[in-house]
C-alpha cells in the first residue's frame, strides 16, 4: 500500500519466470519422474515386445499354424506388466491426499519406502511454531518495554517465526515501532538493522557477540538457565554493546513423541537437526525420544549432516518448514515439508508435503510406500506368470485368439483391481 509519493516498477520476472509458468514447468516435471521400478517395467516391456514377435513366428513355424502366431501376439502383449506401476502409484498418491498428504511424484514414494533415517528441523516441525515471548531482559539502562521497541523495529522486516513474535508481542503491548533501516537478514543467524541512527543486531549468539562484545558471568548463567527451559533466544546489542535477551517459548507438538516411537518400530531413525543452542534442542530431543541431535546449524551446515549420512549409506528423509530448510530438503533423498504453516520455497524444494502439518502421517507414509512396492512387484509377478502360461497354453492350441483375448485382458483387470486395494486400505491404524 503506497500512502505517498509515487512508485516505479519494473518487471524482472516475466515468460519463463511467471508463476503459471512455473506450474507448468513442475506439471511436466512431475510427468517425467517416473518411479524408478516404472522405468524398469517400461524397459522390459520394450524388449519383450520384440521377444512376443519372434515367439509368435517361432509357435506359426513350429505348428504350421497361423491361429497359434496371432494367439501368442494377442496373450504376449506385455499391457497388465506396464500397467501395473502407475496403477499403483495413482491409487497410493489418491489414499494420501485423502489424509491430507500431498505426493508430488511416483519416485518420491517409491523412495520413501527405503528411507531408514529422519532428519527433524524444530521449530514448525516438532513444535508447533506459535513462538510467544516469555521474557525480555535488559542489561543496560534500557527498560523491558523500550528494548522490545528496538528489537522489535529491527526484526520488523523479517520472516522468521522469531522475529514474528518479537514484533507482535511489542505489538500487542501497543508499543510504537521505529522506523528501520539498511535491514539485512542473513539466514540461520540473525537480523541486523540501523533503528534511530543506531547499529542494531538481533540473532543467536554467534551473530550478536564478538571479540569486543562478551558474556559476563551473571548474563551467561542466566541464558543458560532459560535454554534449559527450552525456550529460543535472541540476543540483542546496540552499537557493538549487548543490550539484552529476549526469550520465546515455543510448545511441543502432542504428537511428536508417539510419532517419533511410531518411527523407532518402523526401524527408523530419528535425528534433530535445529539452529537452535545446544540445550534448547536437548530439551525437546528428550522429549520428543531423539537422542543424536545436530544444533546451531546453519543452512548449509544442515546439507552437510544430511550429506555425510548419505554417504554412510542412510537413505535419508528431511522434514522442514522455513526458508532456511529448502537447501536440505532439495538435498536429502526425500524432502517433506510443512504445508500450511512451511514458506513457499521450502514446499516448493519438498517431495511431499504435509497439508496439516502432522508428523503423525510419517510412519503412514512410509507404510503406504512399502505397501505400494509389494502390490507394483506382485503386480508385476503376476503378469509375467499370466504371459508365461497363456504362451504354453497358445503352442498347445489350448487357447485361441478369442480366449487369448479374455486371459490377457483379465491379466489387465486383474493388475488394476489389485491397485485399486491400496486406495482404501488403512494404513493409519
Amino acid at each position: 500500500i503506497n500512502r505517498f509519493g509515487s512508485v516505479d516498477i519494473k518487471a524482472t520476472k516475466v515468460g519463463s519466470d511467471s508463476t503459471l509458468q512455473k506450474l507448468i514447468s513442475m506439471v511436466k516435471e512431475a510427468e517425467n519422474k517416473k518411479a524408478p521400478m516404472q522405468r524398469i517395467a517400461d524397459k522390459w516391456a520394450s524388449i519383450l515386445v520384440p521377444v512376443a514377435l519372434l515367439l509368435a513366428i517361432l509357435g506359426g513355424v513350429l505348428t504350421n499354424d497361423i491361429i497359434v502366431a496371432v494367439t501368442v501376439l494377442v496373450v504376449f502383449c506385455p499391457c497388465a506388466l506396464v500397467l501395473a506401476t502407475p496403477t499403483a502409484i495413482m491409487a497410493a498418491i489418491g489414499q494420501a491426499t485423502k489424509h491430507g498428504v500431498i505426493i508430488k511424484s511416483g519416485e518420491a514414494l517409491e523412495k520413501m519406502g527405503r528411507v531408514n533415517t529422519i532428519a527433524f528441523d524444530k521449530t514448525g516441525t516438532l513444535t508447533l511454531g506459535t513462538l510467544s515471548v516469555s521474557d525480555v531482559i535488559s542489561f543496560s539502562e534500557l527498560t523491558e518495554n523500550e528494548l522490545l521497541t528496538i528489537a522489535a523495529s529491527a526484526e520488523s522486516k523479517s520472516e522468521h517465526p522469531l522475529g514474528k513474535a518479537i514484533v507482535e508481542n511489542a505489538r500487542s503491548k501497543d508499543l510504537i515501532l521505529l522506523e528501520s533501516q539498511d535491514f539485512i537478514m542473513e539466514a540461520g543467524k540473525g537480523v541486523s538493522a540501523k533503528v534511530n541512527g543506531k547499529t542494531v543486531l538481533c540473532g543467536n549468539e554467534k551473530f550478536v557477540l564478538n571479540d569486543s562484545i562478551s558474556l559476563s558471568s551473571d548474563i551467561s548463567e542466566k541464558t543458560e538457565t532459560l535454554s534449559a527451559q527450552g525456550k529460543a533466544l535472541v540476543f540483542v546489542s546496540i552499537d557493538n554493546e549487548i543490550a539484552g535477551i529476549i526469550s520465546l517459548s515455543d510448545t511441543l507438538k502432542e504428537t511428536a513423541p508417539d510419532t517419533i516411537k511410531a518411527l523407532t518400530d518402523c526401524g527408523v531413525k530419528s535425528v534433530l537437526l535445529t539452529g537452535d543452542n545446544n540445550k534448547t534442542a536437548e530439551y525437546f530431543a528428550t522429549k520428543v525420544g531423539i537422542t543424536e541431535i545436530k544444533s546451531e546449524l546453519l543452512p548449509e551446515n544442515k546439507v552437510e549432516h544430511i550429506k555425510a549420512l548419505q554417504e554412510n549409506g542412510h537413505k535419508v528423509c528431511m522434514i522442514g518448514d522455513g526458508i532456511n530448510d529448502a537447501p536440505a530438503l532439495k538435498t536429502a533423498d526425500v524432502g517433506v515439508a510443512m504445508g500450511t504453516i512451511g514458506s513457499d520455497i521450502s514446499v516448493d524444494a519438498a517431495d511431499i508435503a504435509l497439508m496439516q502439518d502432522d508428523i503423525s502421517k510419517l510412519p503412514y507414509l512410509k507404510k503406504l510406500s512399502k505397501a505400494t512396492v509389494k502390490t507394483i512387484k506382485f503386480s508385476i509377478s503376476l503378469s509375467l506368470i499370466i504371459n508365461f502360461v497363456a504362451i504354453i497354453l497358445s503352442f498347445l492350441k489350448l487357447l485361441t485368439p478369442t480366449t487369448g483375448a479374455l486371459v490377457h485382458n483379465a491379466g489387465s483387470v486383474f493388475v488394476v483391481l489389485i491397485a485399486a486395494l491400496l486406495y482404501d486400505r488403512r494404513f493409519d491404524k
